[in-house]
């Protein structure tokens, strides 16, 4: 415990960042700082901007909400933050742009409700390892895989999970020959959806219906990652399947599946405004209407998949079930949005785990973690 407040646990909350997530992020931490008990917990709100400047930011959840449509955002301050870790202990050091620096003391756990690249894909992960400080949430080469959709379809593959067909265009590839890579292409049927590799959220995702498509579309997932998938269209129900790590050497727990249904047109699908905008583009379903026995495999199935990526701390595993009951992942998320529509607290609250319970567990099992290899 640090020494600032011995009663309570001093969290670091670090949200926005530098991916095109970067506010869903602060979303997603309005949501926590509404239900962090005060009596319990002392919070340091981080904020990383864009350029990655860390500063300290208000504790105020409606500074970080989403209001009459305008997106929060994590503006440069006159003095950035960093962890200095020394043998005795890891503090938060101030520094000032005049030279100054002040000391903010240390914490217990550093809660990184961080979306995408330079977060939520191992490199926040091991920069926290290095500083030696506990933090919520899967480590570094979980966090790695699961955010790179390529990856995370090789290792659901291996541990014996159906993955649907896809392709991967690199950047070298793309720069050296386009033509043979939309020749790869040909193998998949279209309805096609064009994704970056490693981004979440929905962010740079389109569906395409036909060869015309295909350049502009690739193209616009190229403004968020060289590295881009193209995944064939799976014809099936969305199923998802949240997980929770289990404590000590306990099996990872399961929630209840939750079934996505848009409702927007026929032509739409699961975007980034129906997961956090539009509460009423998507209705959600929990338990989804299964047989008893198909419920049971999809939360094996959710608790294989964290494995495969050794996971930590939570994550939302994206299933299809398509007619013939096949059930297909889709990818995992290490760190799901936590925002008010937000699949992954909802549909563990249908399972008997509600938001504070929740966000309480994850921070326990973050300080009973050790850092370092495990």
């Amino acid at each position: 415990m640090s020494a600032t407040n011995s009663k309570k646990t001093r969290i670091a909350l670090l949200f926005g960042g530098r991916s095109p997530e970067h506010s869903v992020s602060c979303v997603t931490a309005a949501g926590i700082l509404r239900v962090l008990d005060p009596e319990k917990y002392q919070v340091v709100p981080i904020g990383i901007t864009r350029q990655g400047q860390w500063t300290i930011e208000e504790a105020d959840p409606e500074s970080w909400s989403l209001s009459s449509g305008i997106a929060p955002e994590i503006k440069p301050s006159g003095e950035s933050l960093q962890f200095s870790h020394t043998n005795e202990a890891t503090e938060l050091i101030g520094h000032s742009d005049s030279g100054a620096m002040r000391s903010l003391g240390g914490v217990d756990v550093v809660f990184p409700v961080l979306h995408g690249s330079f977060g939520e894909d191992g490199t926040v992960q091991g920069l926290l390892e290095m500083a030696d400080v506990s933090y919520v949430g899967s480590g570094v080469a979980a966090s790695a895989i699961g955010m790179d959709k390529h990856f995370a379809k090789l290792v659901f593959e291996a541990a014996g999970l159906e993955v649907g067909p896809y392709e991967v265009i690199t950047d070298k590839e793309w720069q050296r020959d386009r033509q043979a890579c939309l020749s790869r292409l040909s193998r998949l049927d279209f309805p096609l959806f064009v994704k970056p590799a490693r981004a979440g959220s929905s962010v740079g995702v389109s569906r395409v219906s036909d060869e015309a498509g295909l350049v502009d579309a690739i193209d616009a997932a190229r403004e968020h990652d060289p590295k881009v998938i193209i995944e064939q269209g799976i014809a099936g129900r969305e199923i998802e399947c949240g997980v929770l790590e289990g404590r000590g050497s306990d099996a990872p727990r399961t929630s209840l599946p939750g079934e996505i249904e848009v409702t927007a047109g026929a032509d739409t699908f699961y975007d980034f405004n129906a997961k956090y905008v539009d509460g009423g583009a998507a209705e959600l379903t929990c338990p989804a209407a299964l047989p008893e026995d198909q419920i049971s495999i999809i939360r094996e199935q959710a608790s294989i998949a964290f494995d495969a990526i050794a996971g930590e701390g939570l994550a939302r595993v994206d299933f299809f079930y398509t007619d013939d009951g096949r059930w297909i992942i889709n990818e995992i998320n290490t760190m799901p949005g936590f925002t008010p529509v937000s699949m992954y607290p909802r549909i563990w609250g249908e399972t008997g785990i509600g938001y504070v319970e929740l966000v309480d567990e994850l921070i326990w099992l973050a300080v009973n973690r050790k850092t370092g290899l495990r």
